[in-house]
């Protein structure tokens, strides 16, 4: 199974991304949870996959709060910080 991309995120809502995030961190939780109890058998590589994701989906609403707080400062003669990330 391939990780995700992060193209996926950029398409989320500002809802669903919350949504998402939250979802990630119970499914780490849970797998966490599995670990240690010893019911964890062919899911470890779902470690990797769920910090990669919740990773990428923290990266996407950093970089919406970063263009929120660009355009609330009314910058518009530079380049956004979120604008050079997504390049």
């Amino acid at each position: 199974m391939a990780l995700p991309k992060i193209e996926e995120a950029r398409r989320l809502s500002d809802e669903a991304l919350l949504n998402a995030i939250v979802e990630t961190k119970r499914e780490l939780f849970q797998l966490r949870f599995k670990k240690a109890t010893r019911q964890l058998d062919k899911e470890v590589h779902q470690f990797k996959h769920g910090r990669h994701r919740l990773a990428q989906l923290m990266t996407v609403q950093r970089e919406r709060e970063l263009a929120a707080a660009f355009e609330a400062n009314g910058n518009a003669e530079t380049t956004s910080p979120a604008e050079s990330v997504s390049a």
